[in-house]
């Protein structure tokens, strides 16, 4: 392993990089054409990966033959593959610093399904084609306990909506005028809404409206 400084032409900042003698990565394409992904990605890290082009190209400018251009987004100030150093060294750090639970990068990817799921009610295929597992069921296997999570969550506004409020009672009949249902108007609207924006819920409404006639 040899140690090298490196000046950053751009910010004027200097920093050691390693550069091992015995090691040799191998940059090829991958087994299959299912991992080659399209991923979407929020405006904001997509601008961050907008810039950090920028510099990149202005970097090759001033090195010319001297970087290594494998067309990598994250590379070493020479263009060279970055080993799993360059990220573990600044997580464990940062870490330590703001005294956070003790994660391996990997966490993140957890992370970011786990985030997913929430924000979109579920949508596994929608994840599953940013995650890259290959199949479905590889994503509720490792992620059913946020649906079950969301699950509970419906069932407690169910009751809160229609069994925690005055004069609801299990056994009341639903009135149905003009084939609107009537909703009683000690029903918060805002909580109804919750429920009915989920598909299993609006669904076991109509079937509980159905039987109560």
């Amino acid at each position: 392993m040899k140690r090298r400084a490196v000046i950053n032409p751009l910010n004027k900042t200097s920093r050691n990089e390693f550069v091992s003698s015995s090691t040799v990565r191998i940059l090829k394409k991958p087994k299959t054409e299912s991992s080659v992904r399209k991923i979407f990605l929020p405006k904001s890290v997509a601008n961050m990966l907008v810039d950090w082009k920028v510099e990149q190209d202005e970097m090759k400018e001033i090195l010319g033959d001297e970087y290594m251009d494998y067309n990598l987004v994250m590379a070493s100030t020479f263009g060279l593959p970055l080993g799993d150093g360059a990220i573990r060294g600044p997580l464990k750090k940062l870490i330590e610093d703001y005294n956070l639970p003790p994660v391996v990068f990997h966490s993140f990817r957890h992370s970011s399904v786990t985030y997913k799921l929430k924000l979109n009610g579920g949508d596994i295929k929608a994840v599953q084609g940013d995650s890259g597992h290959a199949q479905v069921n590889m994503v509720t296997d490792v992620y059913s306990h946020i649906l079950d999570d969301d699950r509970r969550k419906n069932a407690e506004l169910f009751e809160e909506a229609f069994y925690e409020k005055k004069n609801l009672d299990p056994q009341m009949h639903v009135q149905q005028e003009n084939n609107n249902t009537a909703v009683a108007d000690e029903v918060d609207p805002e909580l109804l809404a919750k429920v009915l924006a989920n598909p299993e819920m609006r669904a076991l409404l109509n079937s509980l409206a159905k039987t109560m006639k």
